[in-house]
């Protein structure tokens, strides 16, 4: 099972992705889930439903709707001057990560480069020796100029290409593990369904352009109609500086969310399936907002009820993400468990206030 996570997750982390720009990883995910499901569509704004129909012998069934982003943040292109693009940033990126980082821009054609900053003499005095602004940035692309602005236009997207890198303790490093870990789990989690019977039709959503508005989470619901709402994302695991009280443990178990933006009787569910079933996991206390899929998904037509899991990430938003092979395991196979004991009944035994 590990090996096949981890093998699903090096190809997804593998493919290009800019949130708004989501096919090249849709279709692999397609592809992924097509033999693990009854249908599967395009949304009107790309994101991929995959519908797993419950087993109850009713006309209509209860709907649980699992969403998980496959947007990935990225670069666009400005201009090209003299052969050399310039660029902005498609969802929020650490500004000191991008010097020296190879790229591929997907103009006519794929064309690899790299990320260059200038020397310091040719940068305003107060940038000297302090991280490089995005504006002062540009991408090399080994073109000669005449080449350059047959093949890349102003709007182009760019992807980066760091490699997967296998670690030690069955982790993996690189780009895009926010959201392609959750998309892995999601696949655990219909996988594992294949084997249980589940009352409820199960719809698994990978939403399109959370990093940059939500539009996939926003737009999926009006759609599936669910009654109740899981959204997977990562979260901040542990490293040197953090503290215990703002990041989760890395190989420790899923994150399970908790706060106003979720819903305290799914909380309470996903706790005692977790325990019930010995899956590892740390309460990720959420005063405010999510700042994920949960926010549009928990106001969406009447309001659903709602829920997060997360998979403990770190350096996120870098391209050196590491997340635990194990966590992603854990995290889909609670869904599984959490979708096998819902009662067709369930939505009636949850209020807010209870």
């Amino acid at each position: 099972m590990e090996n096949d996570i981890k093998k699903d997750l090096k190809e997804l982390i593998s493919l290009p992705g800019v949130s708004g720009f989501e096919k090249p990883a849709a279709d692999a995910i397609e592809a992924l889930w097509y033999p693990l499901v009854d249908e599967i569509s395009l949304s009107k704004v790309g994101s991929l439903h995959a519908l797993k129909k419950g087993t109850a012998k009713t006309e209509e069934k209860p709907r649980i709707l699992l969403a998980a982003h496959m947007d990935a943040i990225g670069l666009m292109v400005t201009k090209v001057i003299d052969g050399f693009i310039r660029f902005t940033q498609v969802g929020g990126i650490r500004e000191h990560i991008l010097s020296g980082q190879p790229v591929i821009v997907h103009g006519r054609e794929d064309l690899p480069g790299v990320v260059v900053k200038p020397v310091d003499s040719l940068l305003p005095s107060e940038l000297a020796k302090k991280v490089t602004p995005t504006e002062y940035l540009w991408i090399d692309v080994g073109l000669e100029p005449a080449d350059v602005e047959k093949l890349v236009k102003p709007g182009d997207v760019i992807s980066f290409a760091q490699e997967p890198l296998e670690l030690t303790g069955d982790t993996l490093s690189g780009h895009s593990q926010d959201n392609r870990a959750s998309v892995a789990a999601l696949t655990v989690c219909l996988r594992e369904l294949q084997k249980m019977e589940h009352a409820w039709d199960v719809w698994a959503v990978a939403t399109t352009m959370e990093e940059i508005n939500f539009a996939g989470a926003k737009t999926s619901p009006m759609a599936i109609r669910p009654d109740i709402a899981v959204a997977v994302d990562v979260t901040f695991a542990n490293s040197v500086g953090t503290t215990d009280h703002e990041t989760v443990p890395l190989g420790k178990g899923v994150a399970i969310g908790w706060g106003p933006n979720l819903h305290p009787k799914l909380y309470d569910r996903f706790i005692e399936i977790a325990e019930r079933f010995e899956i590892p996991y740390s309460k990720e206390v959420m005063p405010d907002h999510s700042y994920t899929d949960a926010i549009p998904l928990q106001v969406s037509a009447e309001g659903i009820p709602t829920m997060l899991l997360s998979v403990p990430l770190r350096y996120m938003h870098n391209t050196v993400e590491i997340v635990s092979i194990k966590d992603i395991q854990r995290t889909g196979h609670l869904l599984a468990q959490f979708i096998a004991a819902l009662e067709f009944d369930y939505l009636d035994k949850i209020v807010w206030d209870e």
